[in-house]
């Protein structure tokens, strides 16, 4: 077999192998993707209760943060208050 042959089977096989990685690669990110969504849905909703806590929590992280005022924060937490314990 020439040496020429012999280079174009080399780099054909190596082209193959990049791709065939490159797609286990993707496969799976897909993968764990799908894992990390199943795990959202599945997972149990919270509580009003936590669930206000935790916008609590947000929301003064961001008014330290000075992305809003304390006073947009108490407004919103009391909207949010009304339609998330209304629900409950």
């Amino acid at each position: 077999m020439s040496s020429k042959a012999v280079q174009s089977i080399s780099k054909s096989a190596s082209a193959a192998a990049g791709s065939i990685g490159t797609a286990a690669v993707a496969a799976a990110s897909a993968v764990a993707a799908a894992a990390v969504a199943a795990s959202i849905v599945l997972s149990p909703v919270p509580d009003a209760t936590t669930r206000m806590d935790g916008v609590h929590a947000d929301l003064l992280r961001a008014v330290q943060l000075n992305q809003i005022t304390a006073e947009q924060a108490e407004k919103f937490e009391a909207k949010l208050a009304g339609r998330i314990l209304g629900e409950a």
